[in-house]
């Protein structure tokens, strides 16, 4: 069969995480092996012109291919599949637009990427359609940018920092936002916050209709709720938990470790990937794993809690989501707008995760209530939402293209397991977002 024209296609580059993206991408076009060519696609050929443009500034734009298509178009996202090895989806909120791309690429057996971080979708996804992934060749991951590479590399990093004997019990993340300047965030996030919780219920609805999977076997009792504000004095913290797509996309990556301890092979790996990937997956242990939003201060968390409890109370009723996304300047307390944040504001932010790991220092200590040891490690990058997003899904794009035989045939995987034992976290390391060890303590 002859190669399609493009090494992958971005599809949805006209918006606010898209255009990032494009940027980053041309970075890497033709500086080496894989990304030799890239298309954009979206509804509006004007647009795609103004994007491109934005992206090369202060160069001239490259010759790149812009495609027309249409999410209400299906015949034009699957014509854009026939093209391409790989697609990147930067169209949201995916639980309006994001199925029929994931359709086209599994019926078509075209690989897929998006920056998702919406819970439902993705576990709809994996319910409907990982089988016909599998079959098909499609190699459908969701969650490829911020929401929730660090979160799971970040586990990972922390897990495999216990060693020999010692084992964690609980890694908690505490996730700090920081800038220079104040910074105003897209509205599409915020929309994907509110109709998240409108849709609870229909999340929760989805998981008690599957089989339940294995739990991985985690040593000592289950860690306690702890207070609803916490201040982590360690690391100059208040911290309140944050209900977010890491925590369930960590999960599943740990129910498939548990259902496959040594990784998920590859389409046809070499020897020597073979023993690299068993390798690595022995040295990962599970634990329990949370999320908790960080301010430096009290008043900030208070806002925090505030917004929160804004959108619980408005968005389970028609009239409190209408009153949310159309005024959400006032209701995210000027977190958030329709026009998004500036360029200078997006350059200015920066994000830290302090992964907490608490365990036991050796496996004679697991009975004991309390754990024994405490692992504490960072990950640290630019602005999350576009810079972050833009180098973690450019980066995993590379991986699938230069990598391909070495990663699993197809199905709905978590980036975790798709690109966890892959050498992702060296090229976020050579691209601005770093991973340290802080502390050891026994």
């Amino acid at each position: 069969m002859e190669e399609p024209p493009y090494d992958l296609i971005i599809l949805g580059a006209t918006g606010f995480t898209g255009k990032y993206v494009v940027r980053e991408a041309l970075k890497f076009l033709n500086s080496s092996f894989p990304l030799k060519s890239f298309a954009l696609a979206g509804r509006n050929l004007t647009k795609l012109t103004e994007t491109l443009k934005w992206a090369a500034h202060p160069h001239s734009p490259p010759p790149i291919p812009l495609l027309i298509a249409d999410i209400a178009d299906p015949q034009s996202i699957r014509r854009l599949c026939t093209q391409t090895n790989l697609i990147l989806n930067c169209v949201g909120p995916f639980r309006y637009y994001g199925e029929p791309v994931v359709a086209a690429c599994v019926e078509t057996g075209c690989d897929y990427l998006d920056i998702c971080g919406e819970p439902e979708f993705m576990e709809k996804m994996e319910a409907n359609y990982h089988e016909r992934a599998v079959q098909s060749g499609a190699l459908v991951v969701s969650a490829c940018g911020f929401d929730s590479v660090p979160a799971e590399l970040g586990f990972i990093f922390n897990s495999r920092q216990w060693v020999g004997q010692s084992a964690p019990n609980r890694i908690e993340a505490y996730m700090s936002l920081e800038s220079k300047r104040r910074v105003v965030w897209n509205f599409g996030t915020f929309e994907s916050a509110v109709l998240g919780v409108a849709n609870a219920d229909q999340l929760l609805k989805l998981r008690r209709s599957r089989p339940r999977r294995p739990r991985p076997k985690i040593p000592g009792p289950p860690p306690p709720k702890g207070p609803t504000i916490e201040h982590k004095k360690d690391i100059g913290l208040w911290a309140v938990r944050l209900p977010s797509a890491d925590s369930s996309v960590v999960r599943r990556t740990l129910s498939t470790l548990a259902e496959n301890p040594q990784g998920l092979p590859g389409v046809n790996e070499s020897a020597d990937e073979i023993e690299q990937r068993k390798t690595f997956w022995s040295s990962v242990k599970p634990a329990h794993f949370g999320v908790k939003l960080g301010s430096k201060s009290l008043i900030g968390i208070l806002r925090i809690i505030t917004v929160g409890m804004l959108i619980g109370l408005l968005a389970r009723t028609s009239l409190g989501r209408w009153l949310l996304l159309t005024f959400p300047l006032v209701f995210s307390l000027g977190w958030f707008r329709r026009k998004g944040p500036s360029e200078d504001g997006v350059n200015s932010a920066s994000f830290k995760m302090w992964f907490v790991g608490h365990g036991f220092s050796s496996s004679n200590s697991e009975g004991n209530a309390e754990p024994d040891m405490e692992i504490v490690t960072r990950v640290m990058g630019p602005e999350i939402g576009y810079l972050t997003t833009a180098i973690i899904l450019v980066q995993c794009a590379l991986i699938v293209l230069s990598k391909r035989e070495a990663l699993p045939q197809g199905g709905t995987l978590t980036p975790g397991i798709v690109f966890g034992s892959t050498d992702l976290q060296q090229r976020l390391q050579q691209n601005g977002i770093s991973f340290d060890v802080i502390s050891k303590n026994a």
